[in-house]
């Protein structure tokens, strides 16, 4: 079990290391051709806006056929909108870039998220995907990081390379661990039956489903804001990798502790507190410039966001019904690619208009508030 889980986990860390870097890359490359924040968040919503159209087929379609296929495709289509983005570093092929990035790791994140679902007893599940986060924390850390400094030393169009490697790498070990998964259990009802509303029915996955949703707006915003923010206050773009790679350290930290604090505090205690300590951190971070201060920041930030996936994951998995595991994360998914559509767009327009300040305070007050309401678990299965 733990050579399986580890077999996963590699890959994970290498594609998501290209992803959060291409993030990065996109936005720093967009404003180094003289995008207007407002074009810098259109390129980075491309990352989400096509999968957001197929992210509940391909929960289905993983459902049928497991998950490794689909591993596979997402890692291809990842690499190649990363090479195209060596190949033509321009403002028009930048959508593309992001929209071939965007997709092929959506579909290999339901995929993963579902195998990992799968692995081992139910009662294992919190700590599998504990240590899943963890190669997601490991990338998410080195990627924006080793990013950021690579900008900086080789350009922005060998950095796109750099990070198609990472991904090259990740698709020859998805193709040759040759991981077998447990079947799944298969739903009762056919597939053409299958409604999305009958998931929003279950009172505890519904709440699970719209917690990832404000919370995924909150990481959303700050991975989108924070080179522009950076950029707008004087920060080299190593100084901006630096910030986003604290805030991926903090992620790292939380969840090496993550199962021993569940234990005691409960999963959806430790989702309101999640929300209450990251508004405040987003309402603060706009008062300061000096980058010790706003590292600081940003890994308080990563404490408050990081333990939140692995317990939603968990919830997710929980309450989905038997056979629909990767239909839920699907649909998940869906709400999370909503957000990553939307906030760029919104909060870009936003601060071209008024700045970035009243952007973090405004989605500080929307966490704090769902943190509140949250202070009374939904149900007493979790």
């Amino acid at each position: 079990m733990k050579l399986i889980l580890a077999r996963v986990i590699l890959p994970t860390v290498l594609l998501h290391f290209a992803f959060s870097g291409c993030r990065v890359n996109l936005s720093l490359t967009a404003l180094s051709l003289h995008a207007s924040p407002f074009t810098v968040g259109a390129i980075a919503s491309m990352l989400a806006i096509l999968p957001m159209t197929f992210a509940v087929g391909a929960g289905r379609f993983i459902d049928r056929i497991g998950p490794r296929k689909p591993m596979l495709l997402g890692a291809m289509m990842e690499l190649a909108g990363l090479i195209l983005g060596y190949l033509a570093p321009q403002i028009e092929v930048l959508f593309v870039v992001s929209a071939l990035a965007g997709s092929g790791f959506m579909l290999f994140h339901i995929a993963i998220n579902h195998a990992t679902g799968e692995l081992g007893a139910p009662e294992d599940r919190m700590k599998n995907f504990s240590i899943l986060a963890l190669g997601f924390s490991t990338a998410n850390f080195l990627g924006p990081t080793v990013s950021g400094f690579a900008i900086d030393l080789i350009g922005n169009r060998n950095t796109f390379l750099m990070l198609a490697c990472s991904a090259a790498a990740a698709l020859i070990v998805i193709f040759t661990i040759g991981v077998r998964i447990p079947p799944a259990v298969h739903a009762e009802a056919a597939p053409g039956k299958r409604r999305i509303a009958d998931l929003f029915r279950i009172p505890g996955l519904r709440h699970v489903l719209m917690v990832s949703a404000v919370l995924s707006m909150a990481w959303d915003m700050f991975t989108f804001l924070v080179p522009i923010y950076g950029t707008q206050i004087g920060l080299s773009a190593s100084q901006i990798g630096v910030i986003l790679g604290a805030f991926g350290a903090a992620i790292f930290t939380v969840r090496m502790i993550l199962p021993l604090v569940v234990k005691r505090i409960g999963q959806w205690r430790m989702l309101s507190i999640a929300m209450l300590a990251t508004g405040a951190m987003l309402f603060v971070f706009p008062f300061f410039t000096a980058l010790p201060l706003l590292m600081l920041i940003a890994f308080l930030l990563g404490i408050g966001l990081g333990g939140a996936q692995p317990m939603i994951m968990s919830l997710v998995m929980i309450h989905a019904p038997a056979g629909r595991g990767g239909e839920a994360v699907g649909v998940r998914t869906l709400l999370l690619n909503c957000s990553q559509a939307g906030i760029p767009l919104l909060f870009g327009a936003l601060g071209a208009a008024f700045g970035m300040a009243p952007v973090f305070w405004a989605m500080a007050l929307m966490l704090t508030g769902g943190g509140y309401f949250l202070r009374k678990p939904p149900d007493s299965t979790a």
